[in-house]
């Protein structure tokens, strides 16, 4: 199949880019003696999951329990669901999946940890679980100094067993430095192993001292004690990661492909490729004038995003007429294949693979 055979908006991957970036983020995290568990909620396609694994992946990450659900029904194994769950509901499906083969889950709570426990138990299975620790980003987890308090609550309860401890930095986005995302890197890792240390001195042993984000991934990593590092957006990467320093636009595998069907005036158009298929997520700093996706090859991004257009306007009149069709690499990749069926996998113009997206959708 060719690119000219598709109709749009279509999501396509760059299989040369997508394995560099797979192996590129592999050796570099190898080198530190850590293992790389990366974070599959980008992509939410098995293959690409079981491709990064065959690069040396120590198993994978997951957003939800129906991420986790799809990928173990693939045959991946030993995953991370690197969110606390609770609700009825989820919980069994939780305890089915750990029946399955080897599975944990993040815990930030004694309330949380009693939830899971009793569920285990009624389920009749032990479940492993990590604990979150917040190194600033005030999003889940507690802080290194209180971790201790949960960890002896958590070895005290039959059905869990405490894994290890893990974090996310979310602040090193949106730095443009890469010298300031250096920085949070290490406070991410030093914060996580303080928690591993306060552990130990209260006689609490651990084996899994996890670190997260792909603009963090390699420098926390070198930090002496991480074992693990799980990023996610590194398959991919886009526009946030290219503005932070962290990639060049010659690493983003992930684009849509659209067509444009209005041109109202010299210097305006239209695609079909709006906020249902790029997303509104804004770039990496959150301005108006870092756009909406950049017009792969060019210097245009684009101004607005309605749910079925995507409005480029220049200052000059623009090389595109109707029916001409571009890619767009957008702002955040991570956001973009659940608004997707398939991605199709191309090479040198040719569509190789179609993948579904089986983690679409999946809570």
């Amino acid at each position: 199949m060719r690119l000219e055979d598709l109709d749009t908006p279509a999501l396509l991957v760059d299989l040369d880019r997508l394995e560099r970036n797979i192996v590129r983020m592999q050796e570099a995290i190898s080198a530190h003696g850590v293992a790389l568990r990366p974070h599959t909620k980008t992509h939410k396609i098995p293959a690409i999951a079981r491709w990064q694994v065959a690069a040396g992946a120590q198993g994978i990450t997951v957003a939800t329990v129906g991420e986790a659900e799809v990928m173990m029904a693939a045959g991946l194994a030993d995953v991370f669901v690197a969110r606390e769950i609770v609700g009825r509901h989820k919980l069994a499906r939780l305890a089915r999946l750990a029946r399955q083969g080897p599975l944990s889950v993040a815990v930030d709570s004694v309330v949380g940890a009693e939830m899971l426990n009793a569920a285990m138990g009624e389920a009749g299975v032990q479940l492993e679980v990590l604990l979150e620790i917040d190194v600033g980003s005030q999003r889940c987890g507690v802080p290194p100094a209180e971790v201790v308090p949960l960890a002896e609550a958590v070895v005290k309860m039959p059905h869990l067993r405490l894994k290890g401890v893990f974090t996310h930095e979310g602040r090193a986005y949106g730095q443009g430095d890469p010298a300031a995302i250096e920085r949070y890197a290490r406070h991410e890792g030093e914060g996580v192993v303080e928690a591993r240390d306060r552990l130990a001195a209260a006689g609490i042993e651990i084996e899994v001292v996890s670190v997260g984000s792909t603009p963090t991934a390699v420098g926390a990593a070198a930090v002496p004690g991480v074992t693990e590092s799980r990023p996610g957006n590194y398959v991919f990467m886009d526009l946030k990661q290219v503005d932070n320093g962290v990639c060049t636009l010659d690493d983003c595998a992930l684009t849509v492909l659209a067509t444009v069907f209005s041109k109202p005036a010299p210097n305006r158009l239209s695609l079909d490729a709006g906020s249902k298929a790029l997303s509104a997520d804004t770039g990496a700093f959150g301005r108006p004038e870092e756009g909406f996706g950049l017009i792969k090859n060019t210097s245009y991004r684009l101004w607005k995003l309605n749910e079925e257009h995507g409005i480029l306007v220049a200052e000059e009149p623009v090389p595109f007429g109707i029916g001409d069709r571009v890619e767009i690499i957008p702002n955040h990749a991570c956001l973009v294949p659940a608004l997707h069926e398939v991605a199709y996998g191309v090479r040198n113009g040719q569509v190789e693979v179609v993948w579904p997206i089986a983690g679409r959708g999946k809570f």
